[in-house]
């Protein structure tokens, strides 16, 4: 079976939004034997979410729309499913009275526009949604399936985990799929495809798919055999190979960024951090806090962002500065042993650097950063020239540093 997804919403047009359902209904797909073949995003705009709904209907044996369900009137997937296959939209009252009681039970009063929301398409199943006040619908036809979901993910993922899935399950497919990723840092895109290109471009039956943000790469083995187990034998082996070739510079297998494996690890080790950051002014700090239970192996930090504050908040000896400048690798060190000293943490790290857009000189230019990490084995320093805007700068210094720290307690010092 073949499927394809219709994100639905202007605002997944612009710069600010991104469409992260696709990522998870594809997978979940994948594992009931599905292949996803398009995905496309379409803004509030009724007569074209019709014509993409009857064009992927024509194409595939699954479409599944996310997005549009809500009460306001730029919510259009009811009524372009409606219009794209010549059917009404029916009013369920039961619907109605599980939105007042969700507001009811909030202390509200539920809205007139809230009805909007009871229309179900003719012939379809109503999908419960208990996170939200956008119910599902599951319709079924001849022509295949269409599914409409709610578009926030907090709703979508466990409506289509709970609802979905099992009535997926019982659908027999002639393929399974199995897919094996990993998550990469220390590499370019281009180097790391220039490495693994030939291995995985010699097994046929894997689709390889590179994902690159800044200073992170994932990579996605999606293997198709007759069954699961088959297609994960395949995974595998072509991942071992893989894994021979990249070694450590793969920090995980799971769907989990590179400061949540590290302070994993820093916790397994009984080790604890302190970080002392200039022009990433707690960018890594925020990063490392962002995951759950950071409590347990980070102390904090200081954003010590100008020279007073690196003497006199982290007692940097002013002399430090004076002989060889703000942005130095004496400087860095001397910050990592500080910050590590004063929260009497196993490590310290530092950062400083110039992020730009001015400020560099001919020595220091723009994008120089020095990266310290301080630990019971002595202080290492890392110097970097980063390219790009400001904010690429002090995204990629942070990447960095987690990558060093990632190193240093791999091996447990």
């Amino acid at each position: 079976m073949t499927a394809e997804i219709i994100a639905v919403g202007s605002e997944l047009l612009t710069p600010q939004r991104v469409d992260t359902n696709s990522l998870f209904l594809t997978r979940k797909l994948n594992e009931c034997g599905i292949e996803v073949v398009r995905k496309t995003i379409i803004g509030d705009d009724r007569q074209r979410l019709a014509r993409e709904i009857l064009r992927a209907r024509e194409s595939s044996d699954v479409v599944i729309m996310t997005g549009g369900l809500g009460p306001t009137l730029d919510d259009l997937s009811r009524d372009a499913a409606a219009d794209a296959l010549g059917l009404k939209l029916v009013f369920h009252q039961q619907i109605v009275d599980w939105i007042e009681e969700r507001f009811r039970r909030r202390g509200r009063k539920m809205a007139d526009v809230n009805r909007r929301q009871a229309y179900i398409l003719e012939g379809a199943e109503i999908i419960r949604n208990a996170q939200g006040t956008a119910p599902g619908q599951w319709f079924e036809d001849d022509a295949g399936i269409l599914i409409l979901l709610p578009g926030p993910p907090r709703e979508l993922e466990p409506v289509f985990a709970e609802e979905c899935m099992p009535r997926f399950e019982k659908i027999e497919s002639p393929y399974q799929y199995y897919t094996v990723s990993m998550r990469v840092t220390g590499v370019s895109e281009s180097d790391l495809d220039q490495r693994i290109g030939p291995i995985y471009s010699a097994e046929q039956r894997v689709a390889t798919t590179i994902l690159s943000a800044p200073g992170d790469i994932q990579i996605h083995l999606r293997a198709k055999a007759a069954t699961q187990a088959e297609a994960r034998t395949i995974a595998e082996e072509l991942a071992v190979l893989i894994e021979a070739e990249l070694g450590q510079q793969i920090y995980t297998h799971k769907d989990e960024p590179l400061e949540e494996v590290v302070g994993r690890l820093f916790h397994e080790h009984g080790m604890t951090l302190a970080v002392a950051e200039s022009c990433t002014g707690g960018l890594l700090a925020e990063r490392i806090t962002a995951i759950a239970g950071a409590s347990r192996y980070f102390a904090g930090g200081f954003v010590s962002y100008t020279e007073d504050a690196k003497i006199g908040w982290l007692g940097v000896d002013p002399s430090t500065i004076d002989g060889h400048g703000a942005v130095s690798r004496e400087t860095a060190a001397a910050m990592a042993r500080a910050v590590r000293d004063k929260a009497k943490a196993s490590v310290g790290a530092a950062i400083t650097g110039v992020a730009g857009p001015g400020g560099g000189t001919e020595t220091t230019p723009v994008g120089t950063v020095f990266i310290g990490i301080a630990s019971e084995g002595g202080v290492d320093v890392e110097e970097r020239q980063f390219g790009g805007e400001r904010e690429l700068i002090r995204s990629l210094a942070a990447q960095k540093t987690l990558e060093l720290l990632l190193r240093i307690v791999r091996q447990g010092r």
